[in-house]
């Protein structure tokens, strides 16, 4: 199957959370009992909600997106460039408009896709649910209701790599290393994405690290089809 899709027709995409606000005591009293409710069965009796709250982030209806990098890989000079562009900030509405515009315009082109690893049970909801969240259109891509599962246009590594083993996890960390790609996590791991942006207020070194994932993710696909990796010279931030 993967002979045939062209790497130069997916957008690889990744995305950075937080909770949406930096402390449990900044909630709403209305939110707080909804997140105690929640955190309770995710966390346990043991820990409290306020403990809890660091997890938030991975949930859409208690975190928000902080960053969203998108990555193209496009034929220039006789070799390939992946071409990143991230949608960040403090402002959710707008990086998802600017993110969804950029989107809706890559999509709008026969035989395209959109790839990540995991994204078909975190990113791409994710990204759906705040969009609804903020009262702004899905684009056609991302929405899924109704439509057969040929027509969903979601490619994720880590399904390929499960080779039909649906209980099977593997994290892009441990896949890049065994595959010989560099690691992406030469900074800042997911776990410290929250104080990096409450605590540092650098939300600029996320989208670096954002922008790390998506490269890591569009050579796993590289190797998972047998072609050659990209060259670091040829990773162009736009």
């Amino acid at each position: 199957m993967l002979n045939n899709i062209a790497s130069e027709k997916i957008m690889y995409i990744d995305i950075e959370t937080v909770p949406e606000h930096p402390a449990f005591d900044n909630l709403d009293d209305t939110m707080k009992a909804l997140w105690e409710k929640k955190s309770s069965k995710i966390s346990g009796e043991d820990v409290t909600a306020e403990e809890a709250y660091v997890k938030a982030g991975i949930y859409a209806e208690f975190g928000k997106i902080v960053c969203i990098s998108a990555g193209i890989i496009k034929p220039e000079n006789g070799e390939r460039t992946l071409r990143v562009k991230s949608f960040f900030g403090h402002d959710e509405k707008k990086l998802l408009q600017d993110f969804s515009a950029a989107l809706t315009n890559f999509t709008s082109h026969p035989g395209t896709n959109i790839c990540g690893h995991n994204v078909r049970e975190f990113d791409f909801p994710y990204i759906a649910r705040r969009m609804l969240i903020n009262g702004l259109q899905l684009p056609d891509i991302l929405d899924v209701a109704g439509k057969k599962p040929w027509e969903v246009k979601f490619i994720d590594t880590m399904d390929l790599w499960k080779f039909g083993d649906f209980k099977h996890y593997t994290s892009l960390n441990l896949l890049t290393h065994i595959m010989g790609i560099p690691s992406p996590k030469d900074d800042i791991d997911g776990s410290q994405v929250a104080s990096v942006y409450y605590e540092e207020d650098d939300v600029e070194r996320i989208a670096r690290y954002c922008e790390k994932d998506v490269l890591a993710t569009a050579q796993l696909f590289l190797r998972l089809k047998g072609e050659p990796l990209l060259k670091p010279e040829n990773v162009v931030s736009v």
